[in-house]
């Protein structure tokens, strides 16, 4: 699947270049990210959430108990738990799972008073100038490799993948510039 950029007409600056669909497909969150959960933020359990989306994937790459990073596209484990993401305020009642279940549900049509607050973090995070796409371009500028040689720091490709981006040759162009 090559990336495409995905535009909103309501929030032009949020421009993933994978769907949420995509994301799953590729390998994301070791299969474990529509596990069931309890939320401590609304204080219910949560289970089958996945389902809504009819993505039509395997349950080892949406809701499995135990994290796989073999499934993950990079093989690698990249981010952290959600009690942690709940203890630094990330999760709102919104969305119990987080980001990734924002973005789902953004994806889909749905519009919340966290839409704001979740694309300021994808902007910083994975935007044209966040942090981590331009670590990565530096990364791949310094070692005076291509944008597509994957050895090069797969954790920060994943942490992108799961934040619906993967680098492509022309942003990574535009960024080197």
């Amino acid at each position: 699947m090559k990336p495409k950029t995905i535009k909103f007409e309501d929030y032009p600056l949020f421009t993933p270049n994978l769907t949420p669909y995509q994301v799953m497909k590729s390998g994301s969150f070791g299969g474990t990210y529509f596990r069931p959960i309890y939320s401590s933020i609304t204080n219910k359990n949560y289970k089958n959430q996945h389902k809504k989306y009819k993505w039509n994937l395997p349950d080892e790459l949406v809701c499995s108990e135990k994290c796989n990073k073999l499934l993950n596209k990079y093989k690698v484990k990249s981010g952290t738990s959600l009690e942690y993401w709940e203890t630094n305020n990330w999760i709102t009642k919104y969305d119990p799972y987080g980001q990734f279940q924002w973005y789902c549900n953004f994806y889909n049509g749905r519009r919340c008073p966290d839409d704001e607050r979740q694309i300021k973090r994808w902007l910083a995070f994975a935007g044209p100038n966040g942090r981590f796409r331009k670590r990565l371009i530096n990364m791949i500028k310094k070692k005076k490799t291509t944008y597509d040689d994957f050895s090069v720091s797969p954790v920060i490709r994943q942490g992108l993948l799961q934040w619906g981006y993967e680098l492509t040759k022309e942003d990574y162009e535009n960024g080197i510039k």
